[in-house]
């Protein structure tokens, strides 16, 4: 989302922070440095995943930065403590989503290719973020698209974050989103998310103590544990949680909620979301019983552009990207999935004059729709009339158009209580749920029966070119 500072690499003892108030990429060198998934309380279900990945009973803590990384990224790779190795630390950012470390061996001799073949990336959570993210899940998910080619190795985990393999790609900018090359690349590698990953079920996973929903006297205020639980995991009834909608529940639940003004606030938050649940939730789609397994945090820092020699032959002429930071990857509708990314075209400033034309999307989504039944893991029976799917997609993704707004609002106002970057979080929070009141304003026609000016993110979105 919107930019607090620039990026920076600075390597082993210099490390000024720069941070991204949503994202946690990082950009290292020329080409950048990516974690790369090339080609191809928590609720602790283990279905489709292996769990072998190693514990280390260790934390990364900041008062002792080097030490303590040293002392993780070694767990992993003991021999960089031979004779020989000169081992650094690059900081990429820093902030209350999480600390980004790039680990390298610089052994004389080796070129920069062949350090970052060996690089790992170290990543420890920001203090307050299990209030948002599900930590478990997060791992869960990483080890489930890692199976399936579309994440790196995961190397270990420690007390609060985890280690993974580096591997170089270039992270977009918001123009790039807007390129056909780039659009195309991304629309084939959601679908490739949405046809061969499967949603795992289990609880929705929440840090209700010690947060602000122990002190709510709104509608988690006077739940036991049990009933809260049941209050998430059933917010959109017949839907297997956790899902988009049982975490938007968890953020409304977790809002501040001390000032008459505050409750308020959650209150209407509630009503609306109580109304998109009964409007949008029950709609058919693509996936399982409507879902899929959605990334939900695709702005240009998580797209990276992956080097030619790691595209496969049939890629060769082509762009090809993969996708990065899996803390927000939750089964959802793909029209939701799709329509967030592209709310990320107008970039961090919210640009709406540059979000996807008609014809933009509906070359997204033809490309979406061709990858998605070639790549799925159970073939439809029938043929599948792919220009009538391209329809009902175009025609879904205009339903949740004003979704994304809703959903990065409540993150917002959340942020603005607990973030420590420097960015006017509750700004922004008025900014993106202005847009879905804008829709709703649209979808109702009471934007027009008062004589309102149409807004510019909704003329944008009825353009054909």
């Amino acid at each position: 989302m919107p930019v607090a500072g620039k990026w920076a690499c600075l390597v082993a003892q210099s490390f000024p922070t720069s941070t991204h108030p949503r994202s946690a990429m990082a950009v290292g060198g020329e080409n950048g440095g990516h974690q790369n998934g090339q080609n191809g309380e928590s609720n602790g279900n283990s279905n489709g995943v292996d769990h072998h990945i190693r514990y280390i009973p260790l934390p990364y803590t900041t008062s002792e930065f080097n030490d303590s990384a040293l002392r993780l990224v070694l767990a992993v790779r003991p021999q960089w403590a031979d004779a020989g190795s000169s081992v650094e630390f690059v900081r990429f950012t820093d902030g209350i989503t999480n600390t980004l470390l790039k680990a390298v061996n610089k052994k004389a001799g080796l070129s920069k290719d062949e350090v970052d073949k060996e690089a790992i990336l170290l990543r420890a959570y920001g203090n307050g973020t299990d209030l948002i993210i599900d930590r478990h899940r997060e791992t869960q998910n990483h080890e489930l698209l890692m199976k399936h080619g579309l994440a790196p190795e995961l190397l270990g985990r420690f007390e609060n974050g985890m280690l993974y393999r580096f591997v170089q790609g270039t992270v977009t900018q918001p123009e790039d989103l807007r390129k056909p090359t780039i659009y195309k690349a991304v629309a084939h590698r959601l679908a490739q998310w949405h046809a061969v990953v499967p949603c795992i079920p289990g609880r929705t996973g929440h840090s209700r103590k010690g947060s602000k929903t122990e002190a709510c006297t709104g509608p988690a205020g006077a739940l036991g544990d049990a009933e809260f639980q049941h209050a998430l995991d059933q917010v959109a009834p017949g839907k297997p949680p956790p899902n988009v909608w049982t975490v938007m529940q968890k953020w409304i639940f977790a809002l501040p909620t001390e000032t008459e003004i505050q409750r308020a606030r959650q209150a209407e938050l509630q009503r609306e979301l109580t109304g998109l649940v009964a409007e949008l939730s029950q709609r058919p789609g693509l996936g399982v019983n409507g879902l899929v397994f959605a990334h939900c945090d695709l702005l240009s820092g998580n797209v990276i552009v992956l080097p030619k020699s790691h595209a496969t032959t049939s890629e060769k002429t082509a762009e090809t990207v993969t996708f990065i930071d899996y803390e927000y990857a939750t089964p959802s509708p793909a029209a939701f999935d799709i329509a967030n990314h592209f709310a990320e075209w107008g970039g961090f400033d919210c640009d709406y004059s540059v979000l996807p034309t008609r014809s933009q999307r509906r070359e997204f989504v033809t490309e979406y729709i061709h990858a998605y039944f070639s790549m799925l893991r159970e073939q439809p029976s029938a043929p599948v009339d792919k220009a009538a799917e391209v329809e009902k997609l175009l025609a879904e993704v205009d339903v949740f158009r004003g979704l994304p707004g809703f959903y990065w609002g409540i993150w917002a106002l959340i942020q603005a209580t607990i973030s420590e970057i420097d960015f006017d979080y509750a700004t922004y929070a008025e900014t993106r749920l202005g847009e879905y009141y804008a829709w709703r304003g649209e979808q109702s026609g009471s934007g027009q029966s008062s004589g309102q000016e149409i807004p510019l993110r909704e003329r944008r979105w009825a353009q054909e070119e």
